[in-house]
């Protein structure tokens, strides 16, 4: 095979990656109001709400961000 064809492909998934790795949201339950962080963006926005307008690249981002919101502090 062609060396430069291997790298060009190993440097564009390298790129690509990222695009396809699981995102993280803070919701909301509509009825204890309840905060968590999912994998999934919320579909059934009758048990659900997103929380904030952005999806978190990680876990810790998105834990940071669930103690900024403040209907998700609990006093």
């Amino acid at each position: 095979m062609n060396v430069k064809a291997v790298i060009a492909a190993a440097v564009l998934v390298s790129f690509a990656a990222p695009a396809f790795a699981d995102d993280f949201y803070v919701v909301q339950d509509v009825k204890t109001k309840k905060c968590t962080i999912v994998e999934k963006k919320p579909v059934d926005t009758t048990t659900y709400t997103q929380v904030g307008p952005v999806a978190f690249k990680t876990r810790t981002e998105a834990e940071a961000g669930m103690q900024k919101e403040k209907i998700c502090v609990t006093k």
